[in-house]
């Protein structure tokens, strides 16, 4: 009697180091974070569309380059991985993520209806939007200081489709018209050809257009301001907080030192290059 009880003890004490053994490696693969299985498959997939000097690619070669592009890469080393850019548009950036198309979104604005959809890293910079027009231009008054002065019947805006500054704008402008198009250089020669009056974007990328265009063009942050927001990586819904805390510490480090500025200046300077 005695045998059988301490045998069917000692059953039950090795079932119960199995289910104990078996709990532990379920748990253990249930901990694993987004970014160790990244390492698994040995790619950083990051969805890109085009936005100087956040995001720029190369017609002729397929290259991406930016600040953001070059996040990117520095990212992807940091996790020992290869980076591979995915394009795509601003139409589609957010869904693309969602759909698991690519890991993360570059250049995305930090805004409540993209934060219902996705997650966001820490903003690598701040953003504003302004507004570039030809200054001989006599639809826009010399005085013009905010949107309520040049929204007018006669007046058409020129904006990328599916951005925030399309968001933004859209919902300001009451008389105006708006013209979405579908990449930065449509909107750029859309005002350059007088078919659009005003160029709607992000302030620095405005700079970027009236710099390349000093005897005519000029830019107005209009105040009140049509948007400030942070600009940072998109990342999946699902990502744990530990796993969002990885990127943070990313960028906040890049951020503290003045990287991202190195990198911003880099890339202002080959959109400027480029120009010439």
């Amino acid at each position: 009697m005695f045998r059988n009880v301490m045998t069917s003890a000692l059953r039950a004490t090795a079932a119960l180091a199995l289910a104990v053994g078996l709990s532990t490696t379920a748990m253990a693969e249930t901990a694993e974070g987004y970014w160790q299985g990244v390492q698994k498959s040995g790619t950083l997939r990051c969805g890109a569309a085009v936005a100087p000097p956040y995001v720029m690619r190369d017609p002729a070669s397929g290259e991406y380059s930016g600040f953001f592009a070059d996040l990117c890469r520095e990212f992807a080393e940091v996790l020992q991985v290869k980076p591979e850019f995915v394009d795509t548009t601003w139409d589609n950036i957010v869904a693309g993520l969602q759909a698991g198309k690519w890991d993360v979104s570059l250049a995305l604005n930090r805004t409540p209806a993209r934060a219902m959809a996705v997650q966001f890293s820490v903003p690598a910079m701040e953003y504003q939007i302004s507004l570039a027009y030809n200054k001989d231009n006599p639809k826009i008054p010399a005085s013009a200081a905010s949107v309520a002065d040049i929204d007018k019947a006669d007046v058409t805006l020129a904006v990328m489709s599916g951005t925030a500054q399309d968001k933004a704008i859209s919902a300001a402008v009451k008389t105006a018209t708006i013209l979405r198009l579908p990449t930065n250089d449509e909107t750029r020669l859309a005002v350059v050809s007088r078919r659009a009056d005003i160029l709607v974007d992000a302030s620095d990328t405005n700079q970027l257009f009236t710099q390349s265009n000093p005897d005519w063009a000029v830019a107005l942050n209009p105040a009140p301001a049509l948007a400030k927001q942070g600009v940072a990586f998109g990342l999946p819904h699902q990502l744990s907080a530990s796993d969002v805390e990885v990127v943070n510490i990313f960028l906040e480090e890049r951020v503290a030192t003045g990287h991202v500025d190195a990198l911003i200046k880099k890339a202002v300077d080959e959109v400027l290059k480029a120009g010439n």
